[in-house]
């Protein structure tokens, strides 16, 4: 009764979810074809989480393994350019698989691909967690995959576990849950123990949790249970609460909230709590100066708009952290820059319809956005 209370309640207070789903529940290993009884049960519990108001990411694997029967490649290890072509054919049949099971629910899904430079990159993940941000608010369900037509070694995730983690992190979710083919974190591999225990709760990530993900294979995943740890890392450093569940079952999201066995890593605190942390840790590369007027509307917490900058100091570029400054010299918030020094100059003063104009393209009409700034 304690789990079921606890995951309930966790799923029900979350206003935007990411679950992450592997090939080995969407595609029949033998057979390499689409598993669709259980993703219509996904998609139903995706409906359910939409009519309660919160906002859905779906990270999702199964594009190769989608694409390979397709193409009669061998159930073997797969060269890269082979992979990368499995996953070029297998991307639209995943995009079209979950549209299908989605839109007799009226819900629009999108598809997004990333590769790991897209989170390493300061600009890229800004891009990145705008159009996230802007599809979800739209009421859009995002699918997320890695880019496999294009993603070599060096810059790919290499697994969804932490794939799903960095979109997590990047989207401001509060549960990421990890649909595997285990039902959580134990002692020690239950398969080799028998005396070893599930954990229902992990309060931090600590040496000793560590030592219980043994190394790659401890599940039957790509990377294994080490990899779901390092997922967890990443999730509960953004504020994220992450649970892991065995998936196969009909409507997981469900049968997790309905007590369903899991292990859940405990955040540290909210996600938008975290990213201020992130913000004011930062060194700054530049001061933009503004007048009183802007000053009392951060207070407020709004977006720093063009008209309240009077100067800006130093050279910076989209994503740096910059220093906000009062006409006293006081510094007020510690931010992410919207805009380019160069461009941030020609606009300041200036309101943001002018933008356009002055820059000679569309751009934001926050020099800074609020979500981007620690006061």
């Amino acid at each position: 009764m304690e789990a079921l209370t606890a995951s309930a309640a966790r799923l029900a207070a979350a206003r935007r979810i990411v679950v992450k789903i592997g090939s080995a529940l969407l595609v029949d290993t033998e057979t390499g074809h689409l598993r669709l009884d259980w993703l219509e049960g996904l998609a139903a519990d995706v409906a359910a989480c939409r009519a309660r108001g919160q906002q859905i990411v779906l990270v999702s694997s199964g594009s190769i393994a989608l694409g390979r029967r397709v193409l009669g490649l061998p159930a073997v290890e797969l060269a890269l350019e082979q992979s990368q072509a499995a996953a070029a054919v297998g991307q639209i049949r995943l995009a079209r698989a979950y549209e299908s099971v989605l839109a007799p629910h009226e819900i629009t899904t999108a598809q997004v691909l990333v590769t790991l430079e897209d989170s390493e990159n300061r600009r890229r993940y800004l891009n990145s967690r705008r159009t996230l941000g802007t599809l979800v608010d739209l009421g859009v369900v995002p699918i997320v995959n890695e880019n496999d037509t294009v993603a070599t070694d060096e810059i790919r995730y290499g697994d969804n576990d932490r794939l799903a983690a960095q979109v997590a992190s990047m989207a401001g979710a509060d549960v990421l849950v990890l649909l595997s083919d285990v039902d959580g974190l134990y002692t020690a591999n239950p398969r080799l123990d028998p005396s070893a225990r599930r954990l229902d709760v992990v309060p931090a990530i600590t040496p000793a949790i560590e030592a219980m993900a043994g190394g790659t294979g401890t599940a039957l995943s790509k990377g294994g249970m080490k990899t779901k740890i390092m997922a967890a890392r990443v999730a509960v450093r953004a504020g994220c609460a992450m649970a892991i569940m065995e998936g196969a079952v009909h409507r997981p999201l469900t049968a997790l909230a309905e007590g369903a066995n899991c292990t859940w890593f405990e955040p540290d605190g909210d996600p938008r709590a975290a990213r201020k942390r992130w913000i004011s840790g930062m060194k700054p590369r530049g001061r933009v100066m503004v007048d009183a007027g802007a000053v009392a509307a951060l207070g407020r917490g709004k977006s720093l708009l063009p008209a309240g900058v009077t100067a800006v100091e130093g050279s910076f570029h989209r994503g740096d952290p910059v220093d906000i400054v009062a006409p006293d010299g006081a510094v007020v918030a510690r931010a992410l820059a919207g805009y380019d020094a160069g461009e941030a100059r020609i606009i300041m003063g200036h309101r943001s319809d002018r933008i356009a104009a002055l820059l000679g393209h569309v751009g934001r009409a926050a020099l800074v956005h609020r979500d981007d700034m620690a006061l």
